[in-house]
């Protein structure tokens, strides 16, 4: 191996922070992953630049706002012209690989929402579209065509091994690789050849069920072994390495293999505390969704957030954590075999997710535009063989810090149009705040309770507040996160709470001028 460090990045999609043993969490277990945590740095308030799938894992990527790198909700395509951190790293004689989830590009084939006038679509647009190919993680793509792949180098990554979707039933590499184990393979996965759980009311929405596939053959199980390989190759060859290790769990639908799926009861979880807790001048969405909980209305078959039953949120979460054993397991052998081929000497391992689930917060599950901090707060650990010690940080960071932290880590400087800033410093023991403020941004196609699509807003996190900006209604959300770090009492309204909104709506307007776009360079004065 050079000096040079090489680097693995798990990521689990759709994990809450506080569903680690690491983060405090003392019913799911985690020892692998806390492993990680007690030898190297933990971030306590680590935020999503945007809590949903495209746009953060685009930002992952690139080290750029959903803004500016045109991913700004899910349904839009990362540009292949797009630079990330990982193609820096592989100009410069890294060798780059990507197994599981990608999701940089669309997965459904499923039409878009917008526009809702389809003659709206005529005029074309105001950017031209690039030439390229933007279905190559298309779910139906891969299901119809045995020859579907992807086109290399793919966005920075010389290897790319896809499971695409969620629970058991994905498509890609994994599909054909699970075929190629069993001839009846698609007789063991989705909802209508589950084992029966008469039980488990989340079965009965399409949301949970029991699978039959072995958990040697899940999609967790593959990740691992496909990241296991990627390191065998990487053992042979001497130039360092950057694996992207990402999980398509602990995603809905909620489906655990073997001895995971009863790991947890839900008799035995323990409900969020804003379940219960009276809640003054909640958000109109959240407002909308419990009216239709009670209403009978509830569309609880969707990957939408609804108001759940308490049954409901103590199944989530216990199946949930059976799907973060299995994680943890997965990179239990992961880490395992980069101690047996030698690599662990010089190998950064860092953990990370692309979003949090409001997991029976506010009496909701699954996901929605509601900057809850279930939504928000996502975990980031980061063992580094050349730092030793274990610590922890309050410091604001979030996703749209790890390229300039890999880059710099590498010795590799970030290129123009980079955004967030590198965290070595913090783990290297430095106890300098690295901003006073974190920006969060999110648009959605989907149909909003309350709200016309598209819609769109605005979130600022600091030390002490969280404040939200929508774009309709003149409505918003002020929380004094240390008096009321459940987020139960809207101060958005509160006359006693105007002088800190105008603060705090300055400092927002200020962080979206700073997060304004740098790229390219100018070419000339005038």
């Amino acid at each position: 191996m050079t000096e040079r460090p090489s680097f693995i990045l798990f990521m689990a999609d759709q994990l809450r922070a506080d569903h680690l043993g690491c983060y405090g969490n003392g019913a799911v277990r985690t020892p692998g992953i806390d492993a990680l945590a007690g030898q190297g740095w933990l971030a306590e308030r680590f935020h999503a630049a945007s809590p949903v799938c495209m746009p953060n894992r685009a930002t992952l990527v690139t080290g750029r706002m959903p803004s500016l790198h045109g991913v700004r909700g899910n349904g839009y395509g990362l540009p292949l012209r797009a630079n990330t951190f990982v193609e820096v790293l592989r100009r410069a004689g890294y060798r780059t690989a990507l197994v599981g989830k990608s999701h940089l590009q669309n997965i459904t084939g499923a039409p878009p929402l917008l526009p809702r006038d389809p003659a709206a679509r005529a005029s074309g647009e105001a950017m031209q579209p690039e030439s390229g190919r933007y279905d190559q993680e298309s779910a139906p793509l891969w299901r119809r065509d045995p020859g579907c792949d992807v086109e290399l180098p793919y966005y920075g990554f010389d290897t790319v091994r896809l499971s695409i979707g969620h629970g058991d039933d994905q498509e890609g590499h994994y599909r054909r690789w699970l075929r190629s184990q069993r001839a009846d393979a698609d007789t063991l996965i989705g909802p209508a050849n589950a084992l029966p759980t008469p039980e488990i009311e989340l079965s009965r929405c399409g949301q949970a069920w029991r699978t039959r596939l072995p958990e040697a053959l899940y999609p967790t199980s593959w990740c691992a072994d496909e990241a296991i390989a990627c390191l065998e190759a990487f053992a042979r060859a001497d130039a360092p390495f950057f694996l992207w290790c990402s999980f398509p769990d602990p995603h809905h639908p909620f489906t655990p293999p073997g001895r995971y799926w009863s790991m947890h009861r839900p008799e035995d979880v323990k409900l969020p505390r804003s379940f219960d807790m009276p809640h003054q001048r909640a958000p109109r969405q959240v407002r909308l969704l419990w009216q239709e909980s009670d209403e009978g209305r509830a569309r609880k078959d969707t990957p939408d957030a609804f108001a759940c039953t308490e049954r409901e949120a103590r199944e989530a979460i216990a199946l949930t954590f059976g799907m973060i054993a299995c994680i943890d397991d997965a990179i239990g052998r992961v880490i395992e075999a980069l101690s047996r081929l030698g690599l662990a000497g010089n190998t950064v391992v860092a953990l990370t997710s692309d979003h949090g689930d409001l997991m029976g917060e506010h009496q909701l599950l699954l996901k929605s535009p509601i900057h809850y901090r279930g939504m928000l707060r996502v975990p980031f650990v980061w063992r580094d063989p050349a730092i030793s010690g274990s610590r922890r940080s309050d410091a604001l960071c979030g996703t749209l810090d790890v390229a300039r932290t890999v880059l710099e880590r590498a010795g590799l400087p970030a290129y123009n149009g980079t955004q967030g800033v590198s965290l070595l410093p913090l783990i290297e023991g430095s106890s300098r705040s690295v901003r006073e403020a974190l920006l969060v941004e999110q648009e959605s196609q989907r149909q909003i309770p309350g709200f016309a699509p598209p819609m769109r807003m605005r979130s600022l996190v600091t030390a002490r507040h969280r404040l939200t900006v929508y774009e309709e209604h003149g409505e918003g959300e002020l929380y004094d996160l240390q008096a009321d770090p459940d987020e139960l009492d809207n101060l958005w309204d509160a006359p006693e709470q105007a002088a800190a909104r105008s603060e705090l709506l300055d400092t927002l307007v200020r962080a979206m001028i700073a997060h304004g776009e740098t790229s390219p360079f100018p070419s000339a004065r005038a």
